[in-house]
């Protein structure tokens, strides 16, 4: 009767935390537009376009050239640096920098990684590069944590967050 009424307990209090568990709501990274490939070559060049113009003073007609990549040429994003705070898990601190060309990350670089012994250093060199991988297919810290990982993971996540919050 005991083990009932403590087995009922505990699932009653489980229940109870479980239900009172708040998230934290999703963010997303807007996605920049698409860019036209960059090609190289006499072949792959766009051709101009060209426009008639009438001039009202004149009354002749004048063609001008212009050329679509000289126009995208003004509008080029510039690659830029952020750089993540610094999260202390268990294990050592966390810290990650992203390079961002518009509101893209291009490349993700681990500035401080876990660093409590060779347990630390096997589990990071297999988590941060599935870490990584995620984030540039996700465009967001909204991604997978790597099982066996869950210290190295929350870090990298949270320093991330705060790499994006700053870029915005």
């Amino acid at each position: 009767m005991l083990r009932a009424v403590l087995a009922l307990t505990g699932t009653a209090a489980g229940l109870a935390a479980l239900l009172s568990f708040k998230s934290h709501p999703a963010t997303f990274a807007a996605a920049p537009p698409a860019a036209p490939p960059a090609t190289s070559g006499p072949t792959s060049r766009p051709a101009p376009t060209s426009t008639t113009t009438t001039h009202p003073a004149a009354g002749k007609s004048a063609t001008a050239s212009k050329s679509p990549a000289a126009a995208g040429k003004s509008q080029a994003a510039v690659a830029r640096t952020v750089t993540g705070a610094v999260t202390n898990t268990q294990y050592g601190p966390m810290q990650v920098q992203l390079t961002l060309t518009g509101q893209k990350i291009t490349k993700v670089t681990v500035l401080q990684r876990t660093d409590d012994g060779s347990e630390s250093d096997e589990i990071d060199s297999s988590a941060i590069p599935k870490l990584t991988s995620e984030t540039l297919a996700a465009q967001s810290a909204q991604i997978n944590a790597v099982s066996g990982a869950s210290y190295t993971s929350s870090g990298y996540i949270q320093s991330l967050q705060s790499a994006l919050d700053k870029a915005k």
